[in-house]
């Protein structure tokens, strides 16, 4: 797999109800993004858990906008007149993140579009896999365009690696705030699932995914000696997890009862 690399071209509106402010932007190739600026509070760090996580839910089937590489130049924010804007834009010059924009899409309301069963359980599989904290009731992370649900939103997935050691020891770990996960009430598909996600994902396909990583996001602490020893970092605890996947599972299985 190879993530294409756009210019940013015209920067469109922000969307204030992220915290991180993220923003549709025009790009060379006559598209319109979701932009994740590195240069937002949360870091690279936020970027990484976007593209991995991001790739791992495509690789398993589930429904996700287009990634890719925006090359974003500073003087875009010679043309906004909002300090912050221009700040952020200033911040994060060269290699950003975005997805493709859906237009029309609407919010995920359960009520309005009760989810399928079995797709709620495969969500829920992968949330916990990546240990995603942010598909809850009140921040679904899911929209509904063409009649279908889409995830987005990955940038709190794989929390470990704030203040990580470069350690797999956790990879096996439980993951008690699926009980929060928005779509849990109707997944109840889990153990029917559990073995043909876990076949979508290998070894290979996990280190493709992580190779589509900038090296300058993998900024890390001193565990690491360079980009390729935190990639294989990561790969190593990915795969851990995956091995040992009888304990989210349970956990989630055990969270709906």
């Amino acid at each position: 797999m190879s993530l294409r690399t756009v210019a940013a071209t015209r920067y469109v509106t922000p969307l204030r109800e992220g915290g991180s402010m993220p923003a549709v932007v025009e790009a060379d190739d006559d598209g319109l993004y979701v932009l994740k600026f590195r240069g937002a509070g949360q870091g690279p760090r936020a970027l990484v858990a976007e593209l991995v996580a991001g790739e791992i839910a495509r690789a398993l089937g589930l429904p996700i906008p287009a990634i890719v590489l925006v090359d974003l130049d500073t003087a875009l924010a010679r043309t906004e007149g909002d300090p912050e804007i221009q700040d952020l834009i200033k911040a994060s010059g060269g290699i950003n993140l975005a997805l493709d924009y859906l237009p029309g899409a609407v919010g995920f309301d359960p009520i309005v579009d009760p989810p399928d069963a079995d797709l709620a359980s495969r969500i829920v599989w992968f949330d916990a896999l990546v240990s995603n904290v942010d598909r809850t009731a009140r921040n679904t992370n899911l929209l509904v365009w063409h009649r279908r649900l889409w995830l987005i939103d990955h940038g709190a997935a794989l929390y470990f690696h704030h203040g990580w050691d470069g350690g797999s020891e956790g990879a096996g770990n439980r993951f008690p705030l699926i009980r929060d996960h928005v779509l849990l009430p109707w997944a109840d598909r889990l153990q029917a699932i559990d073995a043909e996600m876990a076949g979508r994902l290998d070894e290979r396909i996990v280190g493709d995914i992580l190779a589509q990583v900038p090296d300058d996001w993998l900024q890390g602490p001193d565990a690491f000696a360079d980009a390729g020893a935190q990639r294989a970092a990561y790969r190593d605890y990915l795969c851990r997890r995956l091995a040992q996947r009888q304990a989210f599972v349970q956990e989630a299985i055990d969270a709906r009862a």
